[in-house]
């Protein structure tokens, strides 16, 4: 297999043979080639996709890569860097219980041991802390997206991404475009907030992604797409890069978003429907890996980036 992005730093089409993890004993095998630079270089489409993207992440792909429809087409497995072998005795587990219920309780059982989710002190929390922040955990996050993806706990979420997959968020309470500006400023605010005094709450998010990947896989082993759908309003103020024919559009989404698998659900949150195969190595979190948390919501929470979608 061989698909193709575009790199806007070096102005070359990098055709990627090969996705794989550097740890596992192998790397990147990339060839450039010149010869459609110029063209690719001319679309207006290419300014845009470069400023919602940083040059580092935390995961085995870099983020050109995975935000790109080249990745949305052709995906392949994303791992967070070391977090798997951090936790390797909790897969361990996991792969030696068959029951689906067994495992989800087993991974809520790791998190509240391994990150003192209910033993505050053992975590260095005392009385005369000023601001007691040892609930936000891992699940008030989760909770807090379903209710408000503008939140205090919908900026810890897209600043996880940024840090971990290097895709910058496009809106919050307003567009992020100017990093000078007033919305920027209270984004940061409000992600630096949700961070401050909690239990390692980005290495818990860490640990919620491999899960949901981990049962991803275990549960749909031949599967790598789910077609989802998200409602919106005013599609005009959304980043489209390009418009195709019979509404199918090429759409910069923000780096996170919520999306479902039931249509009828998606009508009542716009006057619009996209309609979007996306990989299911960009689903953060979905209702069912987790009892009680996202309960009856149908919701995925999705990764970012560039996306060829159909509109309804």
């Amino acid at each position: 297999m061989r698909c193709a992005s575009f790199c806007a730093a070096h102005k070359t089409v990098i055709y990627i043979n090969k996705f794989s993890l550097a740890s596992a004993g192998s790397g990147y095998d990339m060839r450039q080639e010149g010869d459609n630079c110029l063209l690719m270089d001319n679309r207006r489409d290419w300014p845009v996709f470069a400023a919602s993207r940083t040059l580092f992440n935390r995961c085995n792909l870099p983020s050109w890569v995975l935000g790109s429809l080249s990745y949305q087409r052709h995906p392949q497995p994303l791992q967070l860097d070391g977090v798997r072998e951090i936790h390797g005795d909790l897969f361990r587990r996991l792969q030696a219980l068959p029951d689906l219920e067994q495992r989800m309780q087993q991974f809520m059982d790791y998190m509240v041991v391994y990150f003192s989710l209910q033993s505050p002190e053992q975590a260095g929390f005392h009385t005369g802390t000023r601001i007691r922040r040892n609930k936000a955990d891992y699940i008030r996050m989760l909770r807090g997206w379903l209710f408000d993806a503008d939140s205090r706990e919908g900026a810890v979420l897209k600043g996880w991404v940024a840090s971990r997959f290097g895709l910058l968020p496009r809106y919050h309470a307003g567009a992020l475009a100017d990093q000078e500006g007033e919305s920027y400023r209270t984004y940061l605010q409000m992600q630096s907030a949700g961070l401050y005094n909690t239990h390692a709450l980005e290495g818990q998010l860490d640990l919620v992604f491999c899960f949901c990947q981990y049962e991803l896989q275990r549960r749909w082993p031949d599967q790598r797409h789910f077609l989802l759908y998200r409602g919106i309003n005013k599609i005009g103020s959304h980043d489209i890069v390009e418009r195709l024919e019979n509404n199918r559009l090429w759409v910069l989404l923000n780096n996170i978003n919520s999306f479902t698998a039931n249509r009828e659900r998606a009508e009542e949150f716009g006057d619009a429907i996209l309609q979007v195969e996306v990989p299911l190595s960009k689903i953060f979190f979905f209702n069912s890996l987790l009892p009680g948390i996202l309960k009856g919501e149908e919701e995925y929470m999705v990764i970012g980036g560039l996306y060829e979608v159909q509109r309804l």
